[in-house]
């Protein structure tokens, strides 16, 4: 039975070098800055243009989402800023959600993205009570899916020229983890 409550309770999850806390307001301009950097919208296949306005508001209501987990990834010893991840489409019926993650383009390279995914699937299996958590990546992100096999992600489908970016056709995969046998 997913436990609700878990969703709606927007924890704070210590990691070794990384903190994930509740998305807010203060993390608006980062969250934006990400937004502008080329690599990052290739690598989430932004196509939409977000003003920090509309970023602000996502932010701020973030807390008010019973429904989902949205995360700020931050420095543990400074608190910069260095991504964010959501859980969400929670099936309550079937124990499913959904994960995403970005990575600031400054923090990229240092398994940084590897520990806060790891800290919340702990935390959506054994708090949130789900059985299967499933994320999609692009076919052409090799590091992002060895970083999401090291968590224990396993590709499960591939959507065929499911994104268009830069005049090009591209492979969408998707990958899911599930929750540790007893």
């Amino acid at each position: 039975m997913i436990n609700a409550r878990a969703l709606s309770e927007k924890p704070v999850l210590t990691g070794d070098r990384i903190r994930l806390a509740p998305l807010g307001l203060r993390h608006a301009a980062a969250f934006h800055a990400g937004f502008l950097d080329a690599e990052t919208r290739r690598l989430t296949g932004t196509h939409r243009d977000w003003t920090l306005a509309e970023l602000e508001a996502w932010c701020a209501g973030a807390a008010e989402r019973a429904e989902r987990l949205d995360l700020a990834i931050e420095d543990r010893e400074t608190g910069a800023f260095l991504g964010e991840l959501a859980l969400s489409q929670i099936d309550r019926d079937n124990a499913n959600g959904s994960f995403r993650i970005a990575l600031a383009a400054e923090a990229t390279g240092r398994g940084l993205g590897s520990e806060a995914t790891r800290l919340l699937l702990d935390y959506a299996f054994e708090r949130v009570g789900l059985h299967r958590v499933q994320l999609e990546v692009f076919a052409f992100n090799a590091r992002a899916r060895r970083a999401y096999e090291k968590c224990g992600f396993e590709v499960e489908g591939r959507m065929r020229e499911a994104l268009h970016w830069d005049g090009a056709w591209h492979d969408v995969l998707v990958m899911a983890a599930l929750a540790p046998r007893p």
